[in-house]
């Protein structure tokens, strides 16, 4: 039933999108050199690994000087990717992972491996479930940037901090799954995007 539900969904909002996906990507290529994509190797379901997609935000090699990205205004960010990030639309792409069965709507953010490589055996479990595009955690920290930005040392508030809460907001969404709970999930998301 979830992956039907995700297959619909994921064609319904990618047909919807197409246009203006098409403006967004020459926004991006005439912008800044690069191309429209930023693919990035995350971990899924079982600890499988693969490249999970986005529009390109970011000017090229900026992941060079570090995963994390602090606050709106980060150097590294492009003036196109501003806005992408704000209303989230950098993460449109995902649908397409979703339909290649690689990740759901609904379920824990994939992270990267060596955040991955720091979680507990019980911590693993979330990796029991295909990653998501939202999730609860997602919601709590819709504007985590801002908050790593006011750290000192954001790659050890978010590995002691954030990262920790996040997967405990997982742990709950998994206690009890259930496609009425994915939809509350996706109507808060949606209304988190439209008052950014």
């Amino acid at each position: 039933m979830k992956r039907v539900f995700d297959i619909l969904f994921a064609l319904i909002v990618l047909i919807c999108f197409l246009p203006i996906g098409i403006l967004l990507s020459l926004w991006i290529l005439l912008e800044s050199r690069g191309g429209v994509f930023f693919l990035q190797n995350r971990v899924g379901k079982d600890g499988v690994s693969f490249q999970l997609l986005k529009f390109r935000s970011m000017h090229v090699n900026a992941e060079a000087q570090g995963r994390i990205t602090v606050g709106s205004r980060d150097s590294r960010i492009t003036k196109s990717g501003y806005y992408l990030r704000k209303y989230k639309l950098d993460e449109f792409p995902q649908f397409i992972n979703v339909l290649k069965g690689e990740m759901s709507i609904v379920g824990p953010r994939p992270e990267v491996r060596e955040y991955v490589d720091l979680y507990t055996e019980s911590q693993r479990k979330i990796l029991q479930v295909k990653p998501g595009i939202t999730d609860l955690a997602s919601l709590e920290y819709f504007h985590e940037n801002e908050l790593l930005a006011k750290s000192d040392n954001p790659q050890q508030t978010y590995i002691q901090e954030v990262m920790p809460e996040k997967i405990r907001l997982n742990e709950k969404y998994l206690a009890n799954p259930s496609l009425s709970q994915d939809l509350v999930i996706i109507c808060k998301t949606f209304a988190k995007i439209f008052r950014a």
